[in-house]
């Protein structure tokens, strides 16, 4: 009946699926978080002993991954994809550049509370509680 997964069958389906609009803000996150990453390499001859080659590749990298996996965020594991990048933004952070660590654990909120509402809202889908599921 519906076209939506996580909509239970006898549960009338919002005209749109609302984890489309999710994965919009999940994209746009990681754009984000790579220009801020990016700006990290400014700081880096600064602070910390991360200004080696290798500390400039991992930010570099990152930065990249960031922007490839907002693309690919309409996939079923780029949620997955967006979280193993923060774990990783983390360990670089602690590794390379110790200042980082205040950007990933900032964005690390912000992941957790997207999460949450992206959780918050197939309950609520499921349940069948969203204003575009309700009758007229």
């Amino acid at each position: 009946m519906s076209d939506i997964p996580g909509v239970p069958e006898g549960v009338r389906p919002p005209p749109t699926d609302p984890m489309k609009g999710a994965r919009g803000v999940f994209a746009a996150t990681l754009i984000l978080e790579a220009i801020v990453v990016l700006l990290a390499l400014l700081v880096l001859p600064r602070f910390g002993s991360g200004s080696t080659a290798l500390g400039v590749g991992v930010i570099i990298g990152l930065a990249v991954a960031m922007i490839v996996a907002s693309g690919l965020q309409r996939r079923p594991w780029g949620l997955n994809a967006a979280l193993v990048l923060q774990v990783l933004l983390v360990v670089a952070a602690f590794v390379f550049l110790p200042s980082l660590a205040i950007v990933a654990f900032a964005f690390v909120v912000v992941w957790a509370i997207l999460v949450w509402m992206r959780r918050e809202v197939a309950r609520r889908m499921a349940a069948g509680m969203l204003p575009s599921q309700q009758q007229e």
